[in-house]
């Protein structure tokens, strides 16, 4: 029998996205993380919503092994993912008292040599849960929780797919970036139509595009791209539906650091370039926090608080980003951050930097111009949610239309005119 293989919680995502430090569901209700005593790890579900946060451990008969995942689900459960005898095991955990309730979900075998299976992130609504194994040719979605006779399989995918980012807020529309023949692109599938895949994100013939963050609410879109600087990825932003490019600001270029974005202002409908994003920022100088808005043409640093489960937060309807942390005086916690003259350009804006971090890079080769000072500032979401869906690439039949999912425009299609250049 063939064993996926498991990662550890600390390491890298895939494609060099640092993992988060907790899972948060969409609604930002509840928190699961993998807790350390000692050398013993076991899961524990954070309520985030009520008056003040607080954690549940949720041990089991046994320590958790250090590659155990965990997911909070919308009712307060945790959903856990463990490797037992070769098979990949899915539970739901909950408090019972003193103990612990677990309510075994049903497994999944990976048969191909080399596969690997990981949770997707939490879809929306909280009621189910789904996976990602990948093969060495193709890549399968299965759902592991809510579904009616346990796990199984919803779509098949042709390429190695990695990330997993959801586009409505039903949980239908999943978003996954595809290797295939060499180059990376974003793809959605569509889980109510039988897996069907279509083309999501096309930048460049030859670049590698992928989408880190979506917000279903303004449809902002944060992506990573070499397309302005071929063999250099760059973080951007474009918009469902648009017909504008996908832009990539020099503000968002820090000197040899990682920048990550981990969370978008929801509530924003039509206002896109309004949305507050959360920032991961990773350098020699540690971890640390960047808040910026589409509209704003810096990025404020921010030190993260002790003990930030890094990579974590969620952003509220008004643009307060909330990060969670555990210290050993505060073993739940939750900080609130906002950004020092938020709205406005301030002279001061820097020192908010941490020592080193340099200022932005100059403007890699290509033809797609960084945004700039006289850049004007991107309208109100063109089109909204029902613009229709674009034709592929020169010489390729169009494809049946999405329905209920938008999508940004291949940037080689959308009228470039004075919001591009050379």
């Amino acid at each position: 029998m063939t064993v996926c293989a498991i990662d550890p919680p600390s390491t890298d995502g895939t494609d060099g996205v640092p993992a988060a430090g907790c899972a948060i569901t969409a609604d930002g209700a509840y928190a699961a993380r993998l807790a350390r005593d000692g050398d013993s790890w076991f899961p524990e579900r954070w309520t985030l919503d009520g008056p003040e946060p607080y954690a549940v451990p949720l041990p089991g008969n046994q320590p958790e092994e250090p590659g155990t995942e965990v997911q909070p689900m919308g009712d307060g459960r945790v959903l856990i993912h463990r490797l037992v005898a070769g098979r990949h095991a899915f539970s739901l955990l909950y408090p019972t008292g003193p103990g612990t309730g677990e309510l075994p979900l049903g497994a999944v075998e990976c048969a191909e040599p080399g596969a690997r299976l990981t949770l997707l992130p939490p879809a929306p609504g909280g009621v189910r849960a789904y996976a990602l194994v990948v093969g060495a040719r193709s890549s399968a979605v299965w759902l592991v929780a809510g579904g009616a006779f346990g796990p199984e399989r919803c779509a098949e995918v042709p390429g190695r797919c990695s990330g997993g980012v959801w586009l409505d807020g039903s949980g239908r529309m999943l978003a996954l970036d595809r290797e295939l023949d060499g180059r990376t692109k974003t793809v959605v599938v569509d889980l109510e139509r039988a897996g069907e895949v279509s083309p999501l994100l096309q930048i460049a013939e030859g670049s590698d595009d992928r989408l880190l963050l979506a917000d279903p609410d303004s449809g902002l879109l944060l992506i990573s791209s070499d397309a302005p600087s071929p063999g250099r990825a760059r973080l951007g932003w474009g918009v469902l539906g648009s017909t504008l490019p996908v832009r990539f600001p020099e503000c968002l270029r820090v000197p040899e650091c990682l920048v990550t974005p981990f969370a978008i202002q929801p509530g924003q409908v039509l206002m896109p370039e309004n949305c507050a994003v959360g920032l991961r920022i990773d350098g020699s100088f540690g971890t640390w926090v960047g808040l910026w808005r589409p509209a704003d043409r810096e990025v404020r640093h921010i030190p993260a608080p002790e003990g930030w489960l890094a990579g974590s937060g969620l952003c509220t309807r008004d643009g307060v980003l909330r990060l969670p942390y555990a210290t050993e005086a505060t073993p739940c916690g939750l900080s609130d951050v906002t950004a020092p003259g938020w709205g406005a350009t301030t002279a001061g804006a820097d020192d908010l930097r941490p020592a080193g971090a340099g200022a932005p890079a100059a403007a890699g080769p290509g033809n797609v111009a960084p945004e700039g000072p006289r850049e004007a500032r991107v309208p109100d979401r063109d089109g909204g949610a029902g613009t229709p869906q674009r034709a592929g690439p020169a010489g390729a039949e169009p494809g049946p239309a999405v329905p209920a999912a938008a999508r940004p425009v291949p940037l080689r299609e959308a009228p470039l005119g004075r919001l591009v250049t050379n």
